[in-house]
């Protein structure tokens, strides 16, 4: 595997549709940064978002979801409470090419505030808006900036393409549209 340099990312992007919308430059200025960076791509986070409530005293299930244990809700900016989880997901639509991995880690303006971005990786073939889950580890709130910066991908091409990508297994996560929360088959 080889890790891929900000070249390759544009010829993906711009040629194969890899990320839409794509930023051809690291956008800074004000700003959390996000776009195209040496040897990856800084995601921006949308206003779309899922919050896990005690409101009726529920346990959050991965195989049995309550629908009364979260609230959906948009915002044009957010204030994460101490020790909580926040669901979000990318404005950049991401499809990834049959002989790449992605791997997503949190930026450090954020981790320096105490937030911890988690993602799964980005399987050959996966495509979607990206589900990010976003925990405060903080002892005190935490603001979060939609349309800003949130996760870089990282790209792995491999010397060959897999017999197994994600779209071959049908992954249950292919061409998520939205926040995602667990799904069991």
């Amino acid at each position: 595997m080889s890790l891929k340099s900000d070249k390759w990312i544009r010829k993906k992007a711009l040629h194969e549709g890899m990320l839409e919308p794509f930023t051809n430059e690291s956008v800074r200025k004000g700003v959390i940064s996000y776009g195209l960076s040496s040897y990856g791509y800084d995601l921006r986070l949308s206003n779309e978002f899922c919050i896990f409530t005690n409101l009726y005293s529920r346990i959050v299930d991965p195989k049995n979801l309550d629908q009364h244990s979260f609230t959906r809700f948009k915002a044009d900016d957010y204030v994460q409470p101490p020790n909580s989880v926040l669901l979000g997901r990318s404005i950049e639509y991401i499809r990834m090419p049959p002989s790449t991995l992605g791997i997503c880690v949190g930026k450090s303006t954020y981790a320096r505030c105490g937030l911890i971005v988690n993602v799964t990786p980005l399987e050959p073939q996966w495509e979607g808006f990206l589900t990010i889950e976003i925990s405060n580890t903080n002892s005190v709130p935490v603001r979060i900036y939609p349309n800003e910066g949130i996760a870089q991908i990282v790209f792995l091409e491999a010397d060959e393409v897999s017999d197994v990508s994600y779209a071959s297994k049908g992954g249950k996560y292919q061409e998520q549209q939205g926040v995602t929360l667990p799904i069991i088959e």
